[in-house]
């Protein structure tokens, strides 16, 4: 009679127990947090996604326009300092300095 009752006790709590976990996995709670998850995911991809174009453009934009003004300015400044330096040696006085 003990073996029985522990037989039906284990029965019925697996029972409840597949009862129980469908209920859970079925509630809204969990469909709504399902939602959630997905939408969030699919937002992070998006967001990853157009911050990398974001990205490629800027570093493209500054490859193209910001590199060659960088290299144009720094030979300016070469040659403003070869002006100065050749001033110098050959003793006339050092031409005032251009305010741009």
């Amino acid at each position: 009679m003990a073996s029985e009752g522990r037989k039906r006790l284990s029965l019925r709590s697996n029972g409840e127990e597949q009862s129980m976990l469908s209920r859970v996995t079925q509630s809204e709670i969990v469909q709504q947090t399902k939602r959630v998850a997905i939408d969030a995911s699919s937002v992070t991809k998006k967001l990853a996604k157009s911050t990398g174009k974001a990205a490629w453009i800027l570093g493209t934009t500054f490859l193209i326009l910001g590199v060659p003004l960088i290299i144009a300015m720094d030979r300016e400044q070469q040659f403003n300092e070869l002006e100065l330096q050749q001033a110098s040696i050959l003793g006339s006085p050092p031409p005032p300095p251009a305010f741009n």
